[in-house]
């Protein structure tokens, strides 16, 4: 019977299990029936979504060692950071409730799966897993069942391949996303079009489709695009809230056999309004007062909301702060629209961290003359305050062996590293340069 209502929760994953509680323990039997499930403690998940997962139901005959197996289970799947229960019993009748502890989840991407649409996907994922919200854990047996169910959704189209997935930084930023993809047919890009004039009637986006054109077909690709060639347009002309759905396919090979096909790609962009700038409210700010930051950021009232000069705004601020010794500074603006009035007004909250001061500078693999001229060339002494911007300006310079440091020494390096080593306590960051 466990190893039944445990299909859905096998494998393995690092989680704590805490032990069993069990009320009125010297009564309690070693197997009873169960009246009823319930679950506390987590925000994501219903008593019936974790109900199902367990695969307990009222009358159903349990014992200790099965509640146990099938907690280990739900520790198992990835989805819970902290897994414990409790029951109590009477007439060996038991009412069992899960405590639990969300864990951190993960937007999921179907890379190459061009004959369904996300939506059939999910669909088909939540038939087979009932704890499948439309994200994944990092790890866990979760992804085994996500795998297991995208396995039978090929299948029912006569598609041979395998489902693999891994965790990979997402195409718009920094967070991580999950991604599923199978390595059975591969497709080309036959063409790339868009649904809105804008970008139609870009000479800028007509160059760069040779990005997608012509390579395999990629989900990952098409958003990486969509990201860095097509939202700067939008950005731009201060529709800051353009919106990208996901790209409409028409396949060459309708019927989706394992051979090679062609793809035509349409990307469907709903623009948004434009927007014009209002204002921008400082919080966290210490070291540089808001006229200084306004400055810095250099977009007026009534300016349109320039989304890429905004961007570059808050990038200069976090490099004032590097050059001021601020190295963990962070810029996090958050917009507020005005819809009725077209406007946006940022509020940008300034974490600073500690300001740090030069430490030591470590050179390896130069000899002891080229050496003796970068430490010349190096304007930090110990003891004063770090700037970044000089770091990053000579790190740049030293790409290369320059005159512009070495003179007319003969110097020659194929690579060169550089990694800084802050001293958290003192704050104190020490800078370790490496040439080979």
């Amino acid at each position: 019977m466990c190893g039944r209502r445990l299909a859905l929760i096998s494998a393995c994953v690092s989680c704590v299990v805490l032990a069993a509680c069990f009320l009125a323990a010297q009564t309690t039997p070693t197997s009873f029936v169960v009246a009823e499930v319930h679950a506390s403690g987590s925000h994501r998940y219903s008593d019936a979504q974790i109900a199902a997962t367990t695969g307990l139901k009222p009358g159903d005959p349990v014992d200790n060692d099965e509640l146990q197996a099938i907690a280990d289970g739900l520790a198992q799947l990835g989805v819970f950071s902290r897994v414990n229960y409790r029951f109590t019993a009477k007439d060996k009748r038991a009412t069992i409730n899960f405590e639990l502890q969300d864990a951190a989840i993960v937007p999921v991407m179907f890379e190459n799966f061009p004959w369904f649409t996300d939506q059939e996907l999910s669909d088909e994922i939540r038939r087979a897993v009932p704890l499948f919200d439309g994200g994944a854990p990092s790890s866990g047996s979760l992804l085994d069942q996500i795998t297991a169910a995208l396995s039978v959704k090929l299948a029912s189209r006569g598609i041979k391949a395998n489902v693999e997935h891994t965790l990979i930084t997402q195409p718009s930023g920094d967070d991580m996303i999950m991604q599923f993809r199978q390595d059975g047919p591969s497709f080309s890009v036959s063409s790339v079009q868009f649904n809105d004039w804008m970008a139609q009637n870009s000479e800028k986006l007509h160059d760069r489709v040779s990005d997608l054109v012509g390579k395999k077909f990629s989900r990952f690709a098409i958003e990486l695009f969509e990201n860095e060639q097509v939202r700067p347009l939008y950005l731009s002309a201060g529709q800051i809230r353009v919106k990208f759905d996901a790209p409409v396919l028409q396949l060459s090979d309708a019927s989706g056999g394992n051979v090679s096909s062609t793809i035509v790609v349409q990307i469907p962009i709903t623009p948004g309004p434009v927007f014009h700038f209002s204002n921008a409210k400082w919080t966290g700010n210490t070291a540089l007062d808001e006229a200084a930051l306004s400055r810095l950021v250099a977009v007026e009232a009534g300016d349109l909301a320039d989304g890429m000069r905004l961007a570059a705004g808050w990038q200069q601020v976090e490099l004032e702060y590097g050059h001021r010794g601020y190295l963990d500074a962070k810029v996090s603006p958050a917009p507020q629209f005005n819809e009725a009035n077209s406007t946006v007004a940022y509020n940008v909250k300034i974490t600073e961290g500690a300001q740090y001061r030069m430490g030591e500078l470590v050179i390896t693999g130069l000899s002891v003359d080229a050496e003796r001229r970068l430490r010349n060339a190096w304007r930090l002494a110990p003891g004063e305050v770090f700037d970044k911007t000089f770091l990053d300006s000579t790190l740049a310079k030293l790409e290369k062996p320059t005159v512009a440091i070495f003179g007319e020494l003969p110097v020659h390096y194929e690579k060169m590293g550089n990694w800084l080593r802050p001293n958290l306590q003192d704050h104190v960051v020490d800078v370790l340069i490496d040439f080979q």
